[in-house]
């Protein structure tokens, strides 16, 4: 009896490893998507304050609210699971918004360059998304898979906006 007992327990303790490995794989997909939220607010923080256009100025605030937004909705989700959200951006990103003040120092706030430089960011947003989608959507459950889904639909279209500015800036 003991012995039945004993062989319960263990199946007990390897299924809630198994869930806390599952959970902390979980956090850790979310928070890759929460730092390159946090690249994209800082990002179009510097895009920001690199023009003199008021309507790039504004659809930047607006960009800026979609990744707020999505921050906070993985965020909460991340508590959901016992985990902390991560507070930073990727290293890439740093480095990224460091090259992308010395272009605009360079380029003297050219339009078509700070829109070349949003477009790779938003390439890199959308890479990350469809790299969870692709690799990681069997550590989320379906609420969380149709958050990131959600997500990426509205990046896609922040995305798809950058590019036809650029492509008629560079007509311009």
């Amino acid at each position: 009896l003991n012995f039945i007992k004993f062989v319960k327990h263990l199946k007990n303790y390897s299924l809630i490893k198994k869930k806390k490995m599952e959970t902390k794989k979980e956090i850790e997909v979310l928070n890759s998507l929460v730092e390159i939220n946090n690249d994209r607010i800082e990002g179009y923080k510097n895009a920001g304050e690199e023009t003199d256009s008021n309507s790039l100025k504004d659809m930047f605030v607006k960009f800026k609210r979609t990744s707020e937004i999505c921050r906070e909705q993985l965020a909460e989700e991340i508590r959901r699971c016992g985990g902390t959200p991560e507070e930073g951006t990727k290293t890439t990103g740093k480095l990224y918004r460091a090259y992308m003040d010395l272009k605009a120092a360079i380029t003297g706030k050219d339009h078509k360059a700070i829109l070349n430089s949003c477009e790779y960011g938003e390439d890199k947003a959308l890479e990350t998304y469809e790299d969870v989608l692709k690799n990681d959507s069997e550590d989320l459950n379906i609420n969380q898979l149709n958050l990131v889904k959600s997500q990426y639909d509205m990046i896609k279209k922040d995305h798809d906006v950058v590019k036809a500015m650029r492509d008629t800036e560079l007509v311009s």
